[in-house]
């Protein structure tokens, strides 16, 4: 059964950092790219950032370039996402999910999704 669980969620002042975790299993994590996504209350779900399956290649929304790292740990079945200079405008719920492309960025490429985990960026 495929399943992706994130973590490291929490309450962060601006400015400040932290680091999302999304533990897969089921599949085999270097087959598949593993996107992180965010929807904030009223708004839609946008895509972050993405790694490949093939070489790593990563992908950033413009918003995060610069501040947010994506990366992966095949052998602990790991996608992080490293967030800094957060501000209060990336406030959401974060989610990591998993597509069989090379690369991919629609929600609608992904196919598993996990069940997000809170980030919020308040003084």
């Amino acid at each position: 059964q495929v399943q992706l669980v994130e973590s490291g969620g929490g309450l962060v002042q601006p400015g400040g950092s932290l680091r999302l975790s999304c533990v897969v299993s089921g599949f085999r994590l270097d087959y598949y790219a593993i996107g992180w996504f965010r929807q904030a209350p009223g708004k839609e779900r946008e895509g972050v950032s993405c790694i490949s399956s093939s070489d790593d290649s990563t992908y950033y929304a413009d918003f995060v370039k610069g501040r947010f790292t994506i990366s992966r740990d095949n052998a602990k079945n790991t996608v992080y996402l490293q967030m800094n200079s957060l501000t209060p405008e990336d406030t959401a719920v974060y989610y990591c999910a998993a597509s069989v492309l090379l690369i991919a960025w629609r929600p609608d490429d992904f196919g598993s999704w996990g069940q997000g985990t809170q980030v919020t960026v308040s003084s």
